[in-house]
């Protein structure tokens, strides 16, 4: 490969390095090896260092030098793992420039030539990688060089993709090409000897929408706090939205709140991010929040196909979606018909007959005996393998603690201001990961029973009514659960919707709360785990733990449920079990409310797996110690 020139002493490289080949201007090298003759010391220490380091920091065995004549000094301008590889680079220095130096007087000149042309070659090789990614490579390379050409930015400036289009400008469009990158919206037209350049950073960008006017039904307006710009004739306005959104959301985010690519790998390096990239990246933020899925979980396939759907007596037209623990079906009339099946519920995937009737259906069965069916699949017998593997192996392996259920990584503990004996990170928290063979005995004893349960409220004129209400209300639910089911994976319509609407019974509060929030799959898949954490926590001082008994008599004080050592007691646990397992968040102001509300219509074991789902899927970036959640959400509210 061609490597950008940097200055290396001949008269030190040579004992470590043997000329294989060289001429006026170029030096053909290989590493010394054990057994050189006249370099049997220099070949032992190349030997040892290269056994030493590991594969990425190890020295590639062929470069190319350039030199000048009488000069001690040369340039590494090429490497090579293999003599193929080196000797590819060295036939095109011969053949495109070793005869072409001899026109340069001045050394300077020579040197300056030498060095542009192999930046001039990285570059285009740069330019050939980004290019493959694309699905027209040629037009992509060809644009690429006409970006780089009229913005002029600097090398680490990506572009992700661009669009024919028309910029506004009052009611006159002008037509020409709209650039996104990593950092910039960039528009370039020139018409009728006439110029226009637009360079917009997405960190100035403060609204992004689509709208129209009097004109032009479809347009995408871009506003910065001194101007809107908007933008139209799109060939796919639907995608190019989509993607300008992500790059505005994916810059503010870096700028904010650098926490959260850490859980995202494909943005740590922003010069790597493709349109494809971003594409996947739309349809699993699609995929998690469609289904309220853990952060970590990543769409891996996205399947056209027909599920039977018993309560209507049809097949029901959607897509199949398939992550690492989930599989899920939604349909394509919104609303219509959602599935929800962890992987921990599935017993079995087979693939049945293919008939007519049932073209290439897969039937897969749940631990509730149900049986979903799903037909028309493509490539089904690939599907059916790649599910049936992933059942295996989630049967083989041994709970994993954290991973399938909240932040994969934690912060140091003494950014919080705990002592690194009292607050942990990851390591500590994975050690409380539920091993079968060894079951602690708890010593903190916890609430079998939902608050509510236990402590009651005076009861008020008008009781008698709000009974009767909430007996009618449990059995539409109870008639909803004999025909959609009444697990993880039931059915999931827009009647649900409608019985939410009209109110929960308290009696099915907690179980339901549950099951939409999926903190039933991390329940089940952790035993153990909180009582474990509880035991590790309770006792630890830090300063979370000091905010949470600061505000544990705040927390309703007027329920009986909470005016009780009892209650007091179960709020302090699971808060501090919280505070523990996750110190990115800790414990913040009003996080005391939400789980007095859990405690008191579920278990204490429960009410904290409730807790997590809220702070890490469902409302991941509202509780944070640095309010930035709060803040957009008060923003929001002052606007509605």
């Amino acid at each position: 490969m061609w490597l950008k020139p940097e200055e290396v002493l001949l008269k030190n490289a040579l004992k470590l390095w043997v000329t294989e080949k060289s001429n006026s201007y170029f030096i053909s090298q290989r590493r010394r090896r054990q057994g050189d003759i006249g370099g049997k010391f220099s070949g032992l220490l190349v030997g040892a260092l290269d056994a030493v380091l590991d594969s990425n920091a190890r020295v590639a065995p062929f470069r190319i030098l350039h030199q000048m004549p009488g000069s001690q000094v040369n340039w590494v301008i090429a490497c090579g793992a293999t003599v193929e590889e080196i000797q590819q680079h060295w036939e095109w220095l011969e053949q495109n420039l070793l005869h072409t130096l001899s026109v340069f007087d001045n050394k300077d000149d020579v040197i300056n030539f030498v060095h542009g042309k192999v930046k001039g070659l990285i570059a285009e090789e740069t330019r050939s990688k980004l290019a493959e990614q694309e699905e027209d490579p040629e037009k992509f390379r060809e644009a690429l060089v006409k970006f780089e050409t009229r913005f002029n930015f600097p090398d680490l400036e990506k572009l992700v993709t661009y669009y024919s289009c028309c910029c506004w400008k009052g009611r006159v469009p002008r037509q020409g090409w709209i650039y996104l990158s990593i950092n910039h919206l960039c528009f370039y037209s020139f018409l009728l000897g006439k110029e226009v350049k637009l360079v917009v950073p997405w960190a100035d960008v403060k609204k992004l929408e689509r709208t129209s006017n009097t004109l032009i039904t479809e347009i995408i307006r871009v506003t910065t706090q001194s101007k809107e710009r908007d933008f139209s004739m799109f060939l796919n306005i639907d995608e190019t939205f989509r993607l300008m959104e992500l790059l505005a959301d994916v810059t503010i985010r870096r700028l904010l709140d650098n926490e959260a690519f850490e859980l995202d790998p494909s943005l740590q390096e922003p010069t790597q991010i493709t349109k494809k990239d971003l594409e996947a990246r739309i349809h699993t933020e699609y995929f998690r929040a469609c289904f309220r899925l853990p952060r970590v979980e990543n769409l891996d396939k996205i399947v056209d196909c027909f599920l039977w759907t018993p309560y209507s007596q049809c097949h029901t037209a959607g897509k199949l979606y398939t992550s690492e623990n989930y599989i899920c079906f939604a349909s394509k009339e919104e609303g219509s018909c959602n599935v929800i099946v962890p992987l921990q519920e599935v017993v079995t995937v087979e693939k049945i007959e293919d008939t007519s009737l049932l073209p290439n259906p897969i039937i897969v069965g749940v631990k509730s005996k149900r049986v979903f069916q799903f037909t028309e699949i493509a490539n089904r017998d690939h599907l059916a393998e790649q599910l049936s593997k992933r059942l295996q192996l989630l049967r083989g392996e041994k709970p994993s603690g954290l991973e399938t259920s909240g932040v994969k990584e934690m912060i140091p503990s003494d950014s919080l201001g705990c002592p690194k004996e009292h607050c942990t990170g990851s390591t500590a928290i994975d050690s409380l990961a539920d091993d079968p063979n060894i079951k602690k005995e708890p010593r903190h004893s916890l609430n079998s029973e939902a608050l509510m349960a236990l402590f009651h409220l005076t009861e008020s004129e008008g009781a008698n009514a709000t009974v009767g209400m909430e007996e009618v209300k449990k059995q539409l639910w109870d008639d909803h659960f004999v025909e959609y089911g009444r697990t993880v994976s039931m059915f999931r319509t827009e009647k649900i919707r409608k019985l939410v609407a009209m109110g929960i019974p308290e009696c099915l509060r907690g179980e339901l709360w549950l099951l939409f929030s999926d903190a039933a799959t991390d329940l089940a898949t952790h035993p153990d785990y909180y009582a474990n954490l509880v035991d590790e926590s309770m006792g630890k001082c830090c300063m979370a733990t000091e905010e949470i008994e600061r505000d544990l008599h705040r927390s309703l004080p007027e329920h009986p449920a909470f005016q009780s050592d009892a209650g007091i007691a179960a709020l302090r646990r699971v808060l501090t079990a919280y505070a523990y397992r996750n110190p990115k968040i800790g414990y913040c102001q009003s996080m005391n409310i939400l789980t007095s509300v859990l405690l008191l219509y579920a278990k204490e074991e429960e009410a904290f797996w409730l807790l997590v789902a809220v702070c890490e899927r469902m409302l991941p970036d509202y509780f944070n110690r640095r309010v930035i959640g709060k803040s957009l959400f008060l923003k929001d509210q002052l606007q509605i």
